[in-house]
């Protein structure tokens, strides 16, 4: 449910961030996704990404340090829309998503022993945020 709230509170934050002239008049990069791909993208990670955390909590060793980790990751998630489409800076935009696509690699690597091929519940989310740091660098570097 919290992945959920947090897909919803950036949502808020979007707005008409997609519709907006700024948004329309950026140079976006070649490969960026029709926009239905990033709400069924969004949906199947945390589909994932919840079921990854409901084996992994369990078998956590450290609950406290993962919990800070879950909290930060849905901190920097929801950060990254109000700071792109609200604020418009795309550049600490940018910042946010490097450093959540960090963490989440963090997660897939710290924890796979753990969770053995349940680790690849995370690749989704892993995969994604690659796409999305590459799409919002591009804008950074083409704006």
């Amino acid at each position: 449910m919290l992945n959920f709230a947090a897909l919803g509170i950036g949502g808020l934050f979007t707005g008409s961030g997609v519709a907006s002239a700024w948004y329309a008049g950026l140079d976006k990069a070649p490969w960026t996704p029709p926009g239905w791909a990033f709400g069924a993208a969004w949906t199947t990670i945390m589909l994932c990404f919840s079921l990854y955390m409901a084996y992994l909590l369990p078998q956590a060793e450290n609950k406290t340090l993962l919990w800070e980790l879950y909290a930060l990751q849905w901190l920097l998630n929801v950060a990254w829309n109000p700071l792109f489409f609200h604020f418009r800076k795309p550049a600490w935009a940018l910042t946010v998503i490097l450093l959540l696509t960090l963490l989440i690699g963090f997660f897939l690597w710290n924890y796979r022993q753990s969770l053995g091929l349940k680790s690849l519940l995370l690749l989704p989310y892993f995969l994604w945020l690659l796409i999305a740091t590459s799409l919002n660098a591009f804008i950074v570097l083409k704006n």
